[in-house]
């Protein structure tokens, strides 16, 4: 049977997912009308293209800074593009002044990418959970369950692209570094941030390219 797509059907699912008129009239006949299932779609396809994008170089960008309330503090984030067309966005330049916000939240990560942090705290981490679960009787296939589960929270925690984003926790940094790629086309990437506090000596910088 064959379904009608209206033009305000369209025109809903571009605002939930940006894209454009023909791919969502293709993805609605493809799901036979049903927005949530549409959008799933282009939801899927939009990741594995920004997937094919993170090979390519990021070279373009915007620099944003934010401060705490008290003033003692400021973080420095550093936020890249492949062309200055999409730098020059207000989508783009409101994207690093989120992340920029985001780092000077009480999230405070300490880390960009969970290849930064240190074997020797993630090891901690995992044998503390593996003492804690063997204390409490947990089987073996159980243990390591749960110290997965323990590595994956801490690394939530202290590294930037794994923490729910601070203005819409249902995702990652990462996951919207990936929406708003796939909605420019372009690969987005977190290059690094710097944390400066008053009386501190230096500057406390994560970061050099790799987070995308």
């Amino acid at each position: 049977m064959t379904v009608a797509i209206t033009a305000e059907v369209v025109k809903t699912l571009r605002e939930r997912t940006g894209a454009g008129m023909m791919e969502c009239k293709k993805a609605l006949v493809e799901t036979g009308g049903d927005l949530d299932a549409a959008a799933e779609i282009m939801r899927k396809a939009g990741l594995a293209k920004a997937d094919k994008k993170a090979a390519r170089i990021a070279a373009e960008g915007a620099v944003a800074v934010a401060r705490n309330a008290d003033g003692r503090s400021a973080m420095l984030v550093e936020v890249n593009c492949e062309t200055d067309f999409v730098a020059n966005t207000d989508d783009f330049r409101q994207l690093v002044k989120d992340i920029a916000l985001h780092i000077a939240s009480p999230s405070a990560p300490r880390f960009l990418s969970r290849d930064e942090v240190p074997t020797t705290e993630l090891d901690d981490v995992r044998r503390i959970a593996t003492v804690q679960a063997e204390e409490a009787g947990k089987p073996e296939n159980v243990i390591a369950r749960i110290v997965e589960g323990k590595t994956d929270a801490h690394l939530a925690d202290i590294v930037l692209l794994e923490q729910p984003f601070v203005k819409d926790d249902s995702k990652t940094v990462q996951q919207l570094l990936d929406e708003i790629s796939a909605k420019v086309g372009e690969r987005i990437a977190v290059r690094r941030f710097a944390r400066f506090k008053l009386g501190e000596a230096g500057d406390d910088e994560a970061g050099d390219g790799e987070g995308s």
